[in-house]
């Protein structure tokens, strides 16, 4: 339901005049002044907070770019603008001095910026000085990278795609009915009508010349959809090659397959007489033989897992039959990495670093000892290092630094109970530029100084303080970690919360938090909805436990749950209430609560029918109810197909489909006791809103307290500032109605 790779989203509170100075534009959201009650974070708080986004450091490694989102609840609105300061944090400077958005900014030199407004690409001084719009498309452009050189730009940009939604005669311009003729006609939260492919242009001393399709003619999409974006193409070090990230099936091929794959692209083939060859555009996961026809794809039941079809046989796990994304160039250019799953129709398998070396076509992969999720990576340009990549990746609930050699030998750097979020390399070669956070601090960026040889060494540096003015005004939580004993016999992370100003003689109302994915980590996350920050500020205690399915365990612990959604996973969520319940004095067992969204909904909704009296309220956000109906209305059916086994009708179903759909949270409503709160999105198209609707009906025809919070402009998650109060000022009313008395 979600991906493990998942972007950050910028916001904060409008709350009067803005402050900066060198505004003109009065209707500018910018940093926000506000003063906290009692220390407690509230709705209004969290909103008000800068969010951190791209990043990145000058060619000589002296300055850092960035950009920071705010959000003004009154204009129900988000403003994105651009900082410049040293690299050791000093003098911070605002770019952005006008209402548009600024983003995507990108060295030229160490003295000029590219960035992205108004769907244009501009440039501008490093003091801000000297703008200039370099494109002309009239808006059109949604990402950028310029080549090492500076002479050619990707320009990312949406086409017209009418290959499942016919085209309305012309005749009819108000017409508002879709024809559809096959599946992937909508994916997340929109209708399918266009799709993104990569343009290559030169760039000269007059702008961005005329810009060629990669993909021309061709109905696939780069960046892939729902999430990707410019870090799925890269440039080679010589500005000749690109490499792209590209799944190439449409329709239903498209719904059932997670086989995407890295392609190099010559662009010295876009010149005038030169003709395309299968050389000029190469498939490194599959290499000449996709392209001879020595290999072709077996064919597949769309209404059953791949896990037993022919696919991912060993012999065509060879051709990287998985999810492969995010390719990048080794600084000599020898070599291009990316992050690979393994196995077709599995979108949480297990991501590792693959390696292609381009001299030689030799593809392995470095990873293999580390039994986890690789989730973001860079090579190192430091000469004394060698070939070295650094990553970070999940282990034991926390997404931690770590090096990876050419030999596959792997090093971890930092071990604390925060969450790196994504990396670069300085461009001095020894330093690393990061974004941390954690359950008790939103995403700031530091300077990582590695230390391969000892590891205990590496030193991280904050450099920034985006919401040091209201953190300040905040009791801080604690937070604990706590191994459970399982009824298996196993032992299972939990994390523990407790509010500021914790007292142990006192007994507090306590949340169980049930983790969505179902394969997404509980690590050290910061999030603008499930904040375990502002939940222990209102006076709860969280229990959050590393259930089975969860990443940082082994893949034997991730696989546990696939095929088996109401077995030891649910048997671990209760594992982990109990031992609380009966274990830590402060925890009041005749106050619990359970909540969660997405698969952490469809727990809610399941535990609904079977926890025999623990719980005195449940919240569901986004949840699936009624697996059957799940089954045909996600829009990316590879998903139930693995989870399932098998689709609903089929009569040989595997002993695991039959269980998934006996177990289904709509067959136990008439167990239901409990007050219910459903929270759905209209435009969620991964698990539609009739899931939430009828859950919330069940419960009301039953007699039972219930209530649903329906958002028609929300997908599966809620990103409009005045929904995000209303989500959370609705959320605290209901836990506080049922477990405050």
């Amino acid at each position: 339901m979600n991906r493990p790779f998942v972007t950050l989203l910028a916001a904060a509170l409008f709350l009067g005049t803005c402050s900066m100075a060198n505004a003109q534009d009065s209707q500018m959201i910018g940093k926000q002044n506000i003063t906290v009650k009692d220390g407690r974070m509230t709705p209004e708080a969290l909103w008000a907070m800068g969010r951190i986004g791209a990043y990145s450091a000058s060619p000589d490694g002296t300055h850092i770019v960035y950009q920071v989102g705010y959000y003004s609840v009154k204009q129900n609105k988000s403003h994105h603008m651009l900082f410049v300061m040293n690299a050791d944090g000093t003098g911070r400077k605002q770019l952005t001095t006008s209402s548009k958005n600024e983003t995507d900014a990108q060295w030229l030199d160490n003295e000029t910026l590219a960035f992205l407004t108004g769907g244009e690409v501009w440039t501008m001084k490093l003091d801000g000085s000297n703008r200039k719009q370099l494109s002309k498309t009239d808006g059109a452009v949604e990402g950028f990278k310029f080549s090492p050189n500076g002479q050619k730009v990707i320009l990312l940009k949406s086409i017209p795609y009418h290959d499942i939604i016919q085209k309305n005669p012309d005749d009819l311009p108000k017409a508002t009915g879709r024809l559809v003729t096959d599946l992937m006609y909508r994916h997340w939260d929109h209708y399918v009508e266009s799709i993104l492919h990569p343009f290559v242009a030169k760039v000269t001393a007059e702008g961005i010349g005329e810009a060629k399709d990669l993909l021309e003619g061709q109905p696939y999409e780069c960046p892939m959809e729902p999430f990707g974006g410019i870090e799925q193409l890269d440039w080679s070090p010589d500005s000749k090659k690109i490499a792209y990230t590209c799944r190439t099936k449409t329709g239903l091929q498209y719904s059932i397959s997670t086989d995407s794959d890295i392609w190099l692209f010559n662009t010295e083939a876009l010149e005038p007489g030169h003709e395309l060859s299968v050389e000029d555009n190469f498939n490194l996961c599959k290499g000449m033989d996709y392209h001879t026809g020595a290999w072709k794809e077996p064919a597949i039941d769309p209404t059953k897992t791949m896990k037993y079809q022919a696919i991912n046989s060993a012999e065509n796990l060879k051709y990287n039959v998985g999810y492969d994304q995010n390719p990048k160039f080794s600084p000599d250019g020898v070599y291009v990495a990316w992050l690979s799953m393994e196995r077709n129709g599995y979108e949480s398998d297990r991501q590792r670093l693959c390696l292609y070396n381009l001299q030689t076509g030799e593809k392995r992969y470095l990873t293999e000892s580390f039994d986890s999720h690789v989730d973001d990576f860079c090579w190192s340009d430091n000469k004394k290092d060698g070939a070295l990549i650094y990553y970070i990746g999940v282990w034991h609930a926390t997404e931690n630094l770590y090096s990876v050699n050419l030999k596959g030998e792997v090093k971890q750097l930092t071990d604390t109970w925060t969450d790196f979020g994504s990396l670069q390399m300085l461009n001095n070669g020894k330093q690393l530029l990061a974004e941390r956070h954690s359950y008790t601090a939103p995403a700031d960026l530091y300077v990582v100084t590695p230390n391969t040889k000892k590891p205990e060494k590496t030193v991280v540096a904050q450099i920034t303080e985006e919401n040091k003015h209201i953190l300040d005004q905040l009791g801080k939580p604690s937070v604990q970690q706590r191994w459970v004993k399982t009824s298996d016999g196993k032992q299972m992370l939990t994390w523990i919360v407790l509010p500021p100003n914790f007292d142990e003689t006192k007994k507090y109302p306590t949340l169980l938090f049930c983790e969505g994915g179902p394969q997404s980590p509980v690590s050290q996350f910061w999030s603008y909805r499930w904040n375990f920050m502002i939940m222990a500020s209102q006076g709860y205690v969280i229990v959050a436990p590393n259930r089975r399915g969860l990443p940082g365990f082994g893949q034997e612990w991730l696989e546990e749950i696939s095929g088996d959604w109401t077995g030891q996973c649910m048997k671990d969520y209760l594992a982990a209430i109990d031992d609380a319940a009966e274990n830590l004095p402060y925890v009041d067992k005749d106050r619990l609560g359970a909540v969660g969204a997405s698969f952490g909904g469809f727990s809610v909704y399941y535990l609904a029918g079977h926890h025999e009296g623990r719980f005195k309220c449940f919240i569901a956000h986004d949840g699936a109810f009624n697996l059957e109906a799940m089954y045909t209305e996600t829009e990316e059916n590879w998903f139930s197909n693995w989870e399932y086994d098998d689709a609903y009708w089929n009569q040989d179903q595997t002993e695991n489909a039959r269980r998934t759909y006996a177990n289904s949270p709509h067959r136990f409503v008439d167990k239901w006791d409990t007050p219910i709160l459903c929270i759905h999105g209209e435009k969620d198209y991964r698990i539609n809103a009739t899931q939430g609707m009828s859950a919330f009906n069940a419960a009301r025809m039953r007699g039972i307290e219930a209530q649903l919070l329906i958002f028609p402009d929300e997908n599966h998650w809620v990103l409009k500032p005045q929904n995000g109060i209303l989500w959370q000022r609705t959320y605290f009313n209901w836990l506080d109605r049922w477990l405050k008395k």
